[in-house]
């Protein structure tokens, strides 16, 4: 017999998709602050001219990196904390 996931619930379910959300919001803003400060310290000690496809690149490069790992480590906590990981049934376990 299959489990219910906690997040089967519509109440735990919107207090843990808002609490995602808010985490992605704090994430987004965090990342933007680091992008700038990252074209900044590029910009300040570039000792030549470079191409602005270099602070394009940059600047995409860590926004994606940071906004799809805060992503990914979001649903992992939302998965944990909500104990939708304790609601699977593991056919490999010994507590037969």
């Amino acid at each position: 017999m299959v489990r219910k996931s906690p997040l089967d619930d519509p109440e735990k379910a919107a207090f843990a998709w808002a609490r995602y959300r808010r985490i992605m919001r704090f994430m987004f803003l965090l990342t933007v602050g680091v992008v700038i400060v990252a074209l900044a310290l590029l910009y300040k000690h570039g000792d030549e001219e470079i191409s602005i496809h270099y602070y394009i690149a940059s600047a995409l490069g860590i926004g994606f990196t940071m906004l799809l790992t805060s992503a990914l480590m979001g649903l992992v906590f939302l998965s944990s904390g909500t104990g939708h990981d304790e609601s699977i049934e593991d056919p490999l376990s010994d507590d037969d």
